[in-house]
């Protein structure tokens, strides 16, 4: 008898299921992140025992994301996402057990490890859909992790306000994770054909520079930095540095996170015009500006003007980057991008950390100036993004 293969997947089909697992992950990262204030209370853990979990499943993360690089390299991407997003189902609940500081860390250390694992499976498994796309669609996936979050702020702020358990609204989010990453495995892309067809092309292959990839990995930092500082000190600094209340002051956030989304929506046709060096170099100039305008304007309408075009110019950089490290080889796309996005994220989290430290001896807008620096050596090095070979 004939085995009959199974259909090939459509890249149109791929696509919409990438987007899918993107705004899924950012999901479950938004569930966790509101019910963070009710997990606290109900373990008993103090703000600096919280402060020093949360590190723990920043660093867990990262190791996930340098275990899972090569193994979607070996096992392919559908397989990886599909485990990887069944796993973070399963871990998202852990936290809604825990009982004391321990059985939080064990269980934050297990969600930041899977997390960590579905985000660097994901991306890279986007570069390969992207390839199979005349023009860059990368933008538009991490705009999907964001309209992710969006909802879930809307949906645990619906189900904590009606008195929902904590343990019944994650165990829902862990069960949609498992029951959604089960289903879009089958239109999932497989890199596997192209790596092979490009090494068997390829009669000695090449190493990939090291250069190379830490160069985008110092990219990555300085912009992610940047983001994570916006996250945690925009709406302080309004507040502190220009005297407004609480309920304005987190329009900083807003209109950053706003502006950021939107320019994510947009990058993929500016990029397609103009070239990834053109979205880095001149994003983060925006970025830089938009800082700047900021941290000095005396008035709150400008200000907030500064912080969304500091999201604008940040929105598109990233995802330029994560692709043009997928692409530098297929056959180990995983693993490099776990490379560059692991580089990236120590930035998204030492960034807030490393403010806060400097506002301890200079003005806050002035600690500033770090962000708005690397923002500068982006635009310097922006050229690192042309295509190779």
């Amino acid at each position: 008898m004939t085995e009959l293969s199974p259909p090939p997947v459509l890249p149109r089909a791929a696509r919409v299921a990438t987007w899918i697992v993107f705004a899924l992950c950012g999901f479950a990262v938004g569930m966790w992140v509101v019910h963070i204030p009710v997990i606290e209370r109900a373990t008993g853990v103090s703000h600096t025992a919280l402060g020093a979990l949360l590190l723990v499943l920043g660093g867990s993360a990262l190791i996930g994301m340098q275990v899972t690089g090569p193994l979607a390299d070996r096992f392919g991407h559908p397989r990886v996402v599909s485990v990887a997003g069944v796993l973070v189902g399963v871990a998202v609940v852990l936290p809604g057990f825990a009982a004391n500081w321990w059985t939080l860390g064990l269980a934050l250390a297990a969600f930041g490890f899977f997390n960590g694992s579905l985000d660097v499976a994901m991306n890279a498994h986007a570069v390969v859909v992207e390839r199979a796309y005349p023009r860059p669609i990368m933008a538009a996936f991490h705009a999907m992790w964001s309209i992710g979050g969006a909802i879930a702020a809307v949906v645990g702020a619906a189900v904590l306000g009606a008195g929902v358990p904590t343990l019944v609204s994650l165990g829902g989010t862990g069960a949609l994770c498992i029951v959604v990453s089960l289903l879009v495995r089958r239109y999932l892309l497989d890199s596997s054909n192209e790596a092979a067809e490009e090494t068997t092309e390829e009669a000695k292959p090449t190493r990939t520079p090291a250069r190379v990839v830490w160069l985008l990995g110092l990219l990555a930092f300085a912009l992610m930095l940047s983001e994570g500082v916006a996250n945690d000190w925009a709406a302080l600094y309004l507040r502190d540095g220009l005297g407004t209340s609480e309920s304005t002051a987190a329009l900083a956030y807003g209109s950053f996170a706003v502006a950021m989304t939107v320019g994510r929506f947009a990058t993929d046709r500016v990029a397609a015009l103009a070239g990834p060096v053109a979205v880095v170099r001149y994003g983060s100039g925006l970025a830089a500006l938009g800082l700047a305008i900021a941290s000095l304007a005396p008035w709150v309408p400008l200000s907030l003007c500064g912080w969304a075009l500091f999201g604008l110019g940040l929105s598109g950089g990233v995802p330029q980057l994560f692709t043009a490290a997928g692409n530098l080889d297929k056959r180990a796309s995983g693993a490099l991008m776990a490379r560059v996005v692991g580089v990236g994220y120590v930035g998204l989290l030492a960034g807030p950390a490393i403010i806060g430290g400097l506002a301890h001896w200079v003005p806050l807008n002035v600690a500033f100036l770090l962000p708005l620096a690397l923002c500068v050596v982006a635009v310097v090095f922006a050229p690192v993004m042309k295509p190779r070979g």
